[in-house]
């Protein structure tokens, strides 16, 4: 049951990956402008790393089927359903990078104005949580989610900076 669910869970985020890619593409294209190059890949990596130690630990501990599973899958199934709700929201607009399109419009739904950056708080730390919960991988939970947090903290500052740039009054 585990390999199927860190399986299902590295399909999940290739397949997003692959519509990042895709939407990155076209923003390219027509003329956009990403930002915070070097932290996207520190990014990047750092996810990559979180989910190959939690799935280590949880393969060494032969985590087994409890109430910390459900709720780290609970976790993590909210998490990935925000990331399809926020990626719908911003359409064309979202990838996992920091990009400001040239024809850039400001998505005003009210999920972005009662979250400031959900695709941060309710994608990105749920998943991880869940995703380590549900294989009992806590010192990933506790160490990785601390490596984990300095390029997160430095995407939003970059991403705050950005859009206030961008958009006057954001």
């Amino acid at each position: 049951m585990l390999f199927l669910f860190i399986t299902a869970a590295v399909v999940f985020r290739v397949a997003m990956l692959v519509v990042s890619m895709r939407n990155e593409r076209a923003l390219r294209k027509d003329g956009a402008v990403e930002y915070g190059e070097r932290n996207s890949r520190w990014l990047a990596l750092a996810h990559i790393a979180f989910y190959v130690a939690a799935s280590i630990e949880g393969i060494a501990r032969a985590a087994s089927f409890d109430p910390i599973t459900i709720m780290g899958l609970v976790l993590y199934v909210f998490g990935v359903g925000m990331l399809l709700v926020v990626s719908h929201l911003l359409g064309r607009l979202w990838t996992v990078k920091l990009m400001i399109a040239r024809n850039h419009v400001l998505v005003k739904h009210p999920l972005f104005r009662w979250v400031r950056h959900p695709n941060y708080y309710l994608n990105i730390l749920p998943e991880l949580v869940g995703f380590a919960l549900v294989q009992h991988a806590y010192f990933t939970l506790v160490v990785g989610l601390a490596i984990y947090a300095v390029p997160l903290a430095i995407r939003i500052f970059q991403e705050e900076k950005a859009m206030r740039e961008h958009f006057p009054g954001y």
